[in-house]
């Protein structure tokens, strides 16, 4: 049994297709871990959500910023982004299965494999938190999501403040820190106040700006976060950090990691990307 990570997809179904292939997944025997953002600014949305769907377990997903958006968008509260390529899902028969399917995801993971420890986040964690307050803290947001009014939720929890958190946060200020953290985080400044203007790369960090990764203190540093979302970050291997958003919506690739008992016996596997955007 092989368990893998595969970076942001954004609606590039061919390219999925093309990476299950060359891994030989066989959802009888091996685990794919999707770090978010199935959908959006590529051509086929709704095909991703349904290959993500059709072999239960085998395949499990995060969410991310843009999936988050596409349920804001389906739900009336938030509206499309001129880039958006979401019409192939909303327009789908099955559109309400699909919807309700992302609805019921999670915002974070933690699994054992081997001798590594693992947390799986679409974005970032903030310093302050540790592992078990990570996953306690998604759970908050996918309690939402999941109960009797997500429309009310999701037409509340957008918005860039408050952009540091606080212990006593409490309601749509406390959900909305936690959305930010686990679905857009990049940069922070040495304080912990998240930035969500800047989207270089770490080379090109803004004066005053850190990587969340690199912020001193980080709770989470002596277990592996594994996360996406930044394709301008790219791929990274340190120890304890693996960055998997290598940019296959840009014409970049799509990349997964075949975990082994360490890190040392992880193997990335690339395939190349047709592009389906163009940056800026």
């Amino acid at each position: 049994m092989s368990m893998y990570l595969i970076g942001d997809i954004q609606g590039c179904d061919a390219a999925l297709v093309s990476l299950m292939q060359e891994i030989g997944f066989s959802p009888s025997r091996d685990t794919l871990y999707l770090l978010g953002d199935l959908v959006n600014r590529g051509p086929a949305s709704a095909a991703v959500v349904r290959r993500a769907m059709k072999d239960g377990d085998a395949i499990r997903c995060l969410l991310g910023n843009h999936d988050l958006h596409l349920l804001a968008v389906a739900e009336g509260v938030r509206k499309a982004h001129r880039a958006d390529t979401l019409a192939d899902l909303l327009a789908a028969p099955d559109r309400t299965a699909l919807l309700d399917w992302l609805r019921h995801q999670p915002l974070a993971y933690r699994l054992q494999h081997g001798q590594q420890d693992l947390l799986l986040v679409h974005a970032g964690v903030l310093p302050q938190w540790s592992a078990d307050d990570t996953m306690a803290r998604a759970a908050e947001v996918e309690a939402q999501l999941q109960g009797p009014d997500p429309t009310g939720f999701l037409s509340r929890v957008f918005g860039n403040m408050p952009n540091a958190w606080h212990d006593d946060l409490r309601g749509t200020e406390r959900l909305r820190v936690i959305v930010n953290v686990l679905t857009r985080l990049r940069f922070c400044h040495p304080d912990g106040r998240m930035d969500f203007d800047a989207k270089e790369g770490a080379a090109k960090a803004p004066e005053g700006l850190l990587p969340w990764f690199d912020l001193p203190g980080r709770r989470t540093a002596e277990q592996t976060v594994a996360f996406g979302h930044w394709s301008t970050l790219g791929w990274i291997d340190r120890p304890r950090l693996l960055s998997l958003d290598t940019g296959c919506v840009w014409g970049g690739c799509l990349t997964a990691v075949r975990l082994g008992a360490t890190a040392a016996e992880n193997e990335r596997i690339d395939v190349e990307c047709e592009q389906a955007q163009v940056p800026g």
